[in-house]
């Protein structure tokens, strides 16, 4: 068995049509849609389009959730320019979503955490002001009541895979879209790639057990970039251009 995991897609339909023609292109069939798909300053009706009109299981991520839990009034500056481009049909897609589901008999599959889709489950916010390596008996406490042999989540867009103490593996793919980010709470702290790239996984099931495959793919993240920028978060912009956010 073979298949994709992608997240944190952040309405960059570039990189994600970028990341579909990758996993086409591998004639891998099944794809696994880990949340946070259109809020951002980009395309996120684009995006919709793209993804509504797929058959891609998907969860709900936090971006998500905000999209639809809240007056519009009350939304933060990465879900207004993405709610006034999306349809009744996309936010029906999104009301539809689960918080969590398990992806053909193997996978457990959440956003955050099995908790709560704000969790940072593989790592860990230091006051320094990064993500670093949650220990392992803190990630192990959080997969305490999941059977799967695998668990994939995003939310913190950084690709890893750790294993477990009984052999199971927790894999984020990375982020498609978004490979810059940071967060005022609870204080300052901040995500950077390194790279522009759009990151997904493979997921392929071998004798000797699960096998992740990280994939970055090229696409004109320049552009997107300047579209960010033109829509007023030009450190997004950087972020999604250079991989840093400056």
């Amino acid at each position: 068995m073979i298949f994709a995991a992608i997240a944190d897609i952040h309405g960059n339909h570039a990189a994600l049509e970028a990341v579909l023609k990758d996993i086409e292109t591998l004639g891998i069939a099944d794809i696994v849609n880990l949340g946070d798909c259109f809020s951002g300053p980009l395309e996120a009706g684009r995006t919709a389009d793209i993804l509504v009109s797929r058959d891609i299981a998907t969860v709900r991520g936090n971006h998500d959730r905000a999209l639809i839990d809240r007056p519009f009034e009350m939304m933060g500056d990465w879900e207004r320019p993405a709610h006034m481009q999306l349809s009744s049909d996309h936010f029906s897609w999104l009301q539809a979503l689960p918080f969590d589901l398990v992806f053909k008999d193997v996978a457990y599959c959440c956003h955050g955490s099995p908790r709560d889709d704000l969790d940072y489950w593989l790592e860990t916010l230091h006051p320094d002001g990064f993500l670093h390596l949650r220990p392992l008996p803190e990630i192990e406490a959080f997969a305490a009541d999941i059977n799967q042999p695998l668990m994939l989540c995003g939310h913190t867009h950084i690709a890893r895979t750790v294993q477990l103490s009984d052999g199971r593996l927790i894999v984020n793919p990375g982020s498609v879209g978004c490979p810059g980010w940071k967060d005022d709470e609870p204080f300052y702290h901040q995500v950077e790639a390194g790279h522009p790239l759009a990151s997904y996984a493979v997921l392929e099931d071998t004798p000797y057990g699960w096998q992740v495959s990280f994939r970055q793919v090229r696409y004109d993240s320049a552009a997107m970039g300047e579209l960010a920028r033109a829509n007023g978060m030009p450190r997004l912009g950087k972020a999604i251009a250079s991989g840093w956010l400056g």
